[in-house]
């Protein structure tokens, strides 16, 4: 189907995430920079107050580099690029493990490891970050850490038996008994959240050195979820798997399925094979449509999961899943022409910036202002809080509206 003038139609969109985008980059530029300790706060609660004995994490920190490193390409602020060298500094000085390679999970607030196994996902946003980061600057050194973290990644946490990934390592990359993430996650080898980010992590890496090895591994990646993570009956994600990729999902997690959705088809348009292209679209759009169809709420947001041993839906609203779902929903148009995804797109927008935006304190809230739980009890940056997601949807949705079918 073809869309008639989408970037003309969609051109007052666009400014809004553009202005979106800037207010974002603004605020963490604002009220993150740790001036005594070096780097960007660990942690800032919800009145937007340092909380400065706060630990520093690398996904935090990584991402924040990449946010920086993407927003100073778009927008014409040397505000903007001296945050991203800045982060750059810092990673490469601190997270980086020079005896054992690739970079630790947490340091103190002064600087110093507290935390140094190796987790895979830290090493992928490191390496997607760098990338982004040389991107910007054109910096070899930066690309060369980022290919470091690769010939690790590769090297130690391919399960050569069973194929796919494993989740993580001791500090010198040997056999470790926790495997987690976070506490709220299962203890199990593989999880389809850490294949994700390795899969986005070697989509920008092939961009930035596209070499046979980095192409090789991107195919791969895309192969696993074709073969094993994405359930071609429901078109959901497998969340936790063991060794041999037996299912032990809780449940569904709608924020991760449409995230897969147009994640992978950014790998499959970075890897530049329109036979296998064509061959997995449609699956892709099948995930964005049940997200469609089982997790709107009345408010055209996206809710959070469903539960398989309660049978219940998880109705809260989290920042995170709310970006996903708008840029998911616009890959999908973008791809099928189809009016619903533009609709449940301007929907979830509209939710955003009703709800989900912090129109008094500037950035997001976690939970949005409908949530029975007041988003105030979470902090606004955190460990697990960064400018990627929200900041990330409005860069990947403006490019999306500019495309047309």
């Amino acid at each position: 189907m073809q869309v008639a003038s989408l970037p003309v139609r969609s051109a007052p969109l666009q400014q809004e995430f553009r202005a979106e985008l800037i207010a974002i980059a603004d605020w963490w530029a604002a009220h993150t920079v740790d001036h005594e300790q070096g780097g960007f706060y660990g942690e800032i609660d919800a009145q937007n107050q340092p909380v400065k004995h706060a630990s520093k994490g690398i996904i935090l920190n990584a991402r924040i580099l990449w946010f920086f490193s993407e927003v100073a390409q778009e927008v014409d602020n040397p505000v903007y690029r001296n945050c991203a060298t800045r982060a750059y500094d810092y990673v490469i000085a601190h997270f980086f493990d020079n005896e054992h390679g690739g970079v630790y999970w947490e340091l103190n607030a002064a600087g110093m490891p507290i935390n140094t196994k190796k987790q895979v996902y830290a090493q992928a946003f490191t390496i997607y970050a760098l990338c982004a980061y040389y991107q910007l600057t054109r910096d070899e050194q930066a690309l060369a850490h980022a290919l470091e973290c690769f010939n690790l990644v590769e090297r130690y946490a391919i399960d050569h038996a069973h194929e796919g990934y494993l989740e993580a390592f001791t500090r010198e990359w040997g056999v470790i008994d926790d495997l987690r993430l976070s506490e709220k996650d299962l203890n199990y080898p593989k999880s389809q959240n850490t294949h994700l980010h390795i899969l986005e992590a070697y989509t920008t890496l092939y961009q930035a050195h596209p070499g046979a090895e980095v192409k090789a591994a991107l195919r791969y990646n895309i192969e696993m979820f074709d073969k094993y993570m994405i359930d071609k009956n429901t078109h959901h994600l497998r969340m936790f798997m063991d060794l041999e990729w037996k299912d032990f999902s809780p449940g569904y997690t709608y924020g991760h399925d449409i995230e897969a959705s147009w994640l992978i088809a950014k790998a499959l348009e970075s890897l530049g094979d329109a036979v296998y292209t064509s061959k997995l679209t449609p699956t892709l759009i099948s995930i964005a449509q049940v997200t469609v169809n089982e997790a709107i709420g009345e408010h055209g947001q996206v809710i959070d999961s469903f539960d398989f041993s309660t049978r219940r839906t998880n109705v809260d609203t989290v920042w995170w899943v709310q970006a996903e779902a708008l840029v998911g929903f616009l890959y999908a148009y973008a791809t099928t022409g189809e009016e619903q995804y533009y609709r449940a797109a301007e929907n979830c927008w509209r939710f955003i910036k009703t709800y989900q935006i912090d129109h008094e304190r500037g950035e997001w809230f976690w939970l949005s202002s409908l949530n029975k739980l007041n988003s105030d009890s979470y902090y606004k940056v955190g460990f697990w809080k960064c400018p990627y997601h929200n900041g990330r949807a409005m860069m990947e949705a403006i490019r999306y509206l500019q495309k047309s079918v």
